[in-house]
């Protein structure tokens, strides 16, 4: 079983799945193709229409049988409302996706961040690629309620799809075109913001990025283009590929992905609602961000892209690694074993697959060409006779990932193997997760 953090994909079996989200919830699913689209009514199964083709809600889940959905499908997006119309998600415990594969246990379980204004979570997306799926955490929030969900995704939404009763809505105002790029006044105005907050906080100064700022361009262009919020494109780019297309190299990376704001001013005041979202803002080791919005000329939605990142540097990547070492050690100690030495052969093959990973937007322990770990191992030059190996991806600090590792009975394994005495450590930013990252375990 795999704990996911937002961004995180796992690779799935060929089995039904069950998906459950205990709690005081209402659990909605959206089928849609790859133009992110749903191709009619029937394929937003909610709490008024129960089912669909491979789907199936029932109490405190649903089921999800990817062989079974109806031709075209290739994605399945889960969301969650509070079950009371009347109460926030912020007032409600924090929701935890457990995913069960028929026949093979628990294989994910996915807790976002606590919500704050929003009306509407999307946990989750199970998605194609190639002839195989996969699942992806997402921990997006909507704050127009299970309506807006359903416009984004094309559903024709009428008054039953939406919880509440409500007035009509007023007009909307006259739909503003999409700019070609941000404003420099966008930009500034949001530097300005982060200047004035971060020195209040008594934190260094941001820089804006322009890397980072024309990533952010493109993907909001493309959230807007595709009226929903998604950390990819429909032709599966994501948005820290298009950060690492453009030249630039992170040791961090943080995204916020926001509907609603129409101002630098009103994307600040989301920043600033909880400590989830102020996390990025007040983060001291990140320095460096890009902000872009883009809008929909059909509604006039703004939808934006915020990137925070700590920059790339030789001497910070071997800083991460150590810390990676260091905590490695630690939790050996922890259980009366002997700490594990760098090894500079092993680390080079574990960069070169964390770097080949990230590059290559595959995620497996076997290279393309089934190079294994200790083929890897080999031609760096390491003499070990026995090789062990833990991958993982989506995770964004060093603590994060080794205790990702810890809390899995076979990475867990390799970290607390007697036998090993030497590691060597590898990360990589970029790729459909965002980060990559390697440990190379060895003995003589």
């Amino acid at each position: 079983m795999r704990e996911l953090v937002p961004g995180g994909n796992l690779p799935l079996p060929d089995v039904a799945l069950s998906l459950q989200v205990p709690g005081p919830f209402d659990l909605s699913v959206l089928i849609t193709g790859d133009s992110g689209k749903v191709a009619g009514d029937g394929d937003f199964v909610f709490y008024n229409q129960r089912s669909a083709p491979g789907a199936r809600l029932h109490a405190g889940g649903a089921g999800i049988d990817p062989r079974r959905l109806r031709a075209g499908a290739s994605r399945v997006t889960v969301a969650i409302s509070p079950a009371d119309p009347g109460t926030a998600l912020g007032r409600l415990p924090v929701p935890t996706l457990t995913v069960t594969g028929e026949g093979v246990g628990v294989l994910a379980r996915f807790t976002p961040a606590r919500p704050t204004h929003e009306t509407v979570l999307l946990l989750a997306e199970i998605y194609r690629r190639g002839a195989a799926w996969k699942l992806r955490a997402l921990g997006q929030g909507y704050a127009d309620g299970l309506a807006g969900v359903a416009r984004d995704f094309g559903v024709d939404v009428t008054e039953e799809a939406t919880a509440p009763p409500a007035p009509p809505p007023a007009p909307l105002p006259a739909p503003l075109p999409p700019p070609a790029a941000p404003t420099s006044g966008t930009e500034a105005g949001f530097a300005a913001l982060v200047r004035a907050e971060r020195l209040r906080a008594g934190l260094p100064p941001v820089t804006m990025e322009s890397r980072l700022s024309a990533a952010a361009r493109a993907h909001a262009a493309v959230m807007a283009k595709q009226r929903r919020l998604s950390a990819e494109s429909p032709d599966g780019i994501s948005v820290f590929q298009r950060i690492t297309a453009g030249g630039y190299r992170y040791l961090r990376i943080e995204q916020q992905l926001v509907s609603g704001p129409r101002t630098p001013g009103e994307f600040m005041d989301y920043c600033l609602t909880a400590e989830a979202t102020r996390g990025p803002l007040h983060d001291a080791a990140l320095s460096e961000a890009g902000i872009a919005h883009a809008v929909d000329a059909r509604s006039g939605g703004f939808y934006w892209t915020a990137l925070w990142a700590r920059p790339f540097t030789a001497d910070g990547l071997l800083r991460t690694t150590a810390e990676v070492l260091a905590l490695t050690n630690a939790a050996r100690a922890a259980a009366g074993l002997r700490p594990l030495a760098g090894d500079p052969r092993l680390a080079a093959a574990a960069q070169a697959h964390s770097a080949d990973m990230a590059e290559r937007a595959f995620y497996a322990h076997t290279s393309p060409e089934g190079r294994a770990p200790w083929d890897r191992a080999a031609a760096a030059g390491s003499g070990h006779r026995s090789i062990g190996e833990n991958i993982a991806c989506g995770q964004r600090t060093p603590r994060e990932v080794v205790q990702g590792w810890m809390d899995s009975p076979g990475h867990r394994a390799n970290i607390l193997g007697e036998d090993f005495t030497h590691l060597g450590v590898g990360f990589a930013g970029g790729g459909p997760a965002g980060t990559y990252w390697t440990q190379l375990f060895g003995r003589p």
